[in-house]
């Protein structure tokens, strides 16, 4: 009997495909008070830098750190409700509903677009082309997230590649089905014979490889 493949392995969630925290992942969250930078740290759970933020009531926390953002800058000018954010204007950050903090766009290099008010709600359009309407106090960051060039930069050590996958939860390095033996891998072999089957659309998500919840298999006769 061949053994589980990738997909069946990951959906079980075993601890090896399973995020290691650890501590790592820096928190990042939206207060009512202003404050200024004191420094830009790096944050192994993420691409995007994280900006250290201390702010008027002697508390510190972090924010991801906007493209251009310094040392000794304010947070009032990057951070906003969307009632007070222009149309048109780059955001990323953005709150699903007031007080949640920073949930989406938080990728380097991706934004919204603002692109119309109402009386109590708004309509932003996502990186997706889709657009979704939020309430004018959720707040938001102007700009794009830092750290948008960081996938230009080659791996010149495997130790680092592996260190960075291992962070987010990615097994490496990985092999090919099709460099495999036909025992471990249905690609496998040097004919590729294959596997084809089709799963029912109720098995649970590690059984769920193939043509699953399809209707027919196979060319349709007549058909090109």
């Amino acid at each position: 009997m061949g053994k589980r493949i990738r997909s069946q392995r990951k959906g079980r969630g075993t601890p090896t495909y399973r995020v290691p925290r650890r501590g790592k992942w820096i928190n990042v969250e939206y207060r009512n008070f202003g404050g200024n930078v004191i420094d830009i740290v790096d944050d192994p759970g993420r691409n995007a830098p994280v900006a250290k933020v201390k702010y008027s009531d002697g508390k510190i926390s972090y924010l991801i750190a906007p493209h251009g953002i310094k040392v000794g800058d304010s947070t009032t000018n990057y951070i906003q409700t969307l009632s007070s954010i222009p149309l048109g204007s780059q955001i990323f950050g953005i709150e699903l509903f007031p007080h949640s903090g920073p949930k989406l766009c938080n990728t380097p290099g991706t934004f919204a677009i603002l692109l119309t008010k109402a009386k109590d709600r708004c309509i932003v359009q996502l990186p997706s082309k889709k657009t979704k309407e939020f309430d004018l106090n959720c707040r938001a960051s102007i700009g794009t997230p830092a750290g948008d060039g960081l996938k230009d930069k080659p791996w010149l050590k495997a130790g680092k590649r592996f260190k960075a996958m291992r962070t987010r939860g990615k097994k490496y390095p990985r092999t090919s089905g099709g460099a495999m033996t036909p025992l471990c891998h249905p690609f496998g072999g040097a004919t590729r014979p294959g596997r084809p089957k089709t799963v029912s659309r109720h098995a649970p998500p590690g059984q769920k490889v193939g043509a699953w919840g399809a209707r027919r298999t196979g060319r349709r006769k007549g058909k090109i």
